[in-house]
């Protein structure tokens, strides 16, 4: 168990790292290229990212997957098949799609809301073949349990495409070179992570062997995964082109729907992702041990592995409930400069919880085999985001994406919890914990509500924004450990555990 999180640990400092570091680039991006030029390079990104998940989403995590359950029957020639099985299908599906892009790249005006996004995607298209492979890379370091290099080379990815992109968007004079200069950084980014990830692939050892007899479970574990992925890059696609025009037509001007797209897509989404990525390491490491527990039959470990991973996640999130809700705004203007996002913060802040309950529950199932189920679930409740974005524009603005947003994840995550309770045998235990969780973001919401009212004419958005969120995450804390959600005993014992003795002269 000290191994577990020690583990957790390394991976969550080099996630944080790289996550703060993506957040400082995303911040210049806005000072310097605005809210249109991130909206650009955003609808570029997700025709990208289209591209992207057709040709290997579902690989990594099958890759893992199965090498998890290949190493506990033993069977280390599957495990090297299964690797080299993962590459050529990646390879054999992104080459062709990376060349026809390119050469077909002029036609391809229809996915964009904006003609000028067609360059910066070409720019970026030869990068799939490389970030593909990497991305099978990625799955077997996964299923290494090899947790180090992956992390140590996520964050060099992401600090070579900050000072590329810095250096490059420096020398830009508009609004459109700046977004097409970003693009170009992530090119180099991927070529890089890439060639690093491909040297440690070998300098650990691993080995690539006839992949003909592992192509069939492969694609059948893989492709129900690709199409989930598929479903909701495609669906962004979609709405990276529909809800602009949706917004025209309810009297926006081209530039403000690009604007508000770029400020709720670009900017207000990815600081809702926050507990979600900061969850991201604790899942990484927790999956395999999931998968292997599930596939050796060990329920008990499984139901409690399940449980402490749903309860992480609801503790967490519900940490950043009430300071979003309260101090939307001024995490707007303080990081973006401008009051539009956080007033989509403010509004949206619950959604988190949906949204980190989501992911991990659908890559919980995903390693227990359940990638069926999860698209069928996915494919519903992206119906319902759709429709969003289709009719609510007209009654609500850009707020219908948000509302599409929470249909999601909403949805989705009740039904993977149902789904979870019939895989564990030993039912996990976390309902009642949630729900006086969720019933505790309400006391300390008001809290925060009341200090900012006090202290925000004299101390500025700033001061404001770091006493209120100091206030109500202590506040938050204090709750759990009166409702007795967290245990004093199990802290001091954590704290006792992980502090060095000293030796006795």
């Amino acid at each position: 168990m000290r191994s577990f999180f020690k583990t957790v640990a390394i991976v969550t400092v080099f996630s944080l790292s790289e996550k703060f570091l993506g957040f400082l680039y995303r911040i210049y991006l806005s000072r310097t290229i605005g809210a249109e030029g991130i909206g650009l390079y955003q609808v570029a990104l997700s025709v990208f990212a289209l591209l992207f998940t057709i040709c290997c989403s579902g690989t990594p995590i099958t890759v893992s997957r199965l090498m998890t359950k290949y190493k506990a029957q033993n069977d280390q020639t599957r495990v090297y098949k299964i690797i080299t099985a993962g590459l050529c299908l990646t390879l054999l599906l992104s080459i062709p799609v990376c060349i026809l892009a390119i050469l077909f790249g002029q036609n391809l005006n229809f996915l964009f809301a904006d003609e000028r996004c067609v360059n910066i995607f070409k720019i970026i298209m030869p990068g799939l073949i490389f970030t593909s492979v990497y991305a099978v890379l990625r799955g077997v370091f996964w299923g290494n349990k090899d947790f180090l290099p992956y992390s140590i080379i996520e964050l060099l990815e992401e600090i070579c495409m900050i000072v590329s992109g810095i250096i490059l968007i420096s020398f830009a004079s508009d609004v459109y070179q700046g977004a097409f200069r970003a693009g170009v950084a992530v090119l180099i980014s991927y070529i890089f992570s890439f060639s690093l990830a491909t040297a440690v692939f070998f300098i650990r050892k691993n080995k690539l062997k006839n992949p003909k007899s592992e192509f069939k479970p492969l694609l059948s574990s893989s492709i129900p995964i690709t199409a989930m992925r598929t479903a909701n890059s495609l669906a962004n696609s979609l709405i990276s082109v529909i809800l602009p025009i949706r917004l025209i037509s309810a009297g926006y001007t081209n530039s403000q729907a690009m604007s508000a797209f770029g400020a709720t897509v670009g900017q207000a989404i990815p600081l809702l992702c926050t507990p979600t990525s900061l969850i991201s390491s604790f899942t990484l490491v927790l999956v395999p041990e999931i998968s292997e527990n599930y596939y050796r039959k060990k329920y008990n470990s499984l139901k409690m592995d399940i449980e402490k991973a749903l309860k992480f996640t609801v503790f967490l999130t519900c940490i950043f409930i009430p300071v979003f809700t309260v101090c939307g705004s001024e995490i707007g203007i303080t990081v973006f400069g401008g009051h539009e996002c956080g007033s989509y913060l403010s509004a949206s802040a619950f959604m988190m919880l949906f949204m980190s309950l989501s992911a991990i529950t659908t890559s919980m199932l995903n390693s227990m085999g359940k990638e069926n189920k999860t698209l069928i679930y996915y494919i519903i409740s992206e119906a319902f985001m759709l429709l969003a974005v289709l009719i609510l524009p007209k009654f609500c603005g850009i707020f219908s994406l948000l509302i599409g947003y929470t249909f999601i994840y909403g949805i989705t995550t009740v039904l993977n919890l149902i789904l979870l309770g019939k895989c564990c045998p030993q039912k996990p235990e976390y309902i009642k914990f949630t729900l006086i969780s969720v019933l505790l973001c309400i006391p300390t919401a008001i809290i925060g509500f009341m200090i900012e009212k006090l202290i925000i004419a004299n101390l500025g958005i700033f001061f404001t924004l770091i006493i209120c969120s100091i206030i109500m995450c202590v506040f938050h804390f204090g709750l759990y450990l009166g409702f007795g959600l967290i245990s004093v005993n199990f802290i001091k014992g954590k704290i006792k555990s992980h502090t060095p003795r000293l030796k006795k002269a």
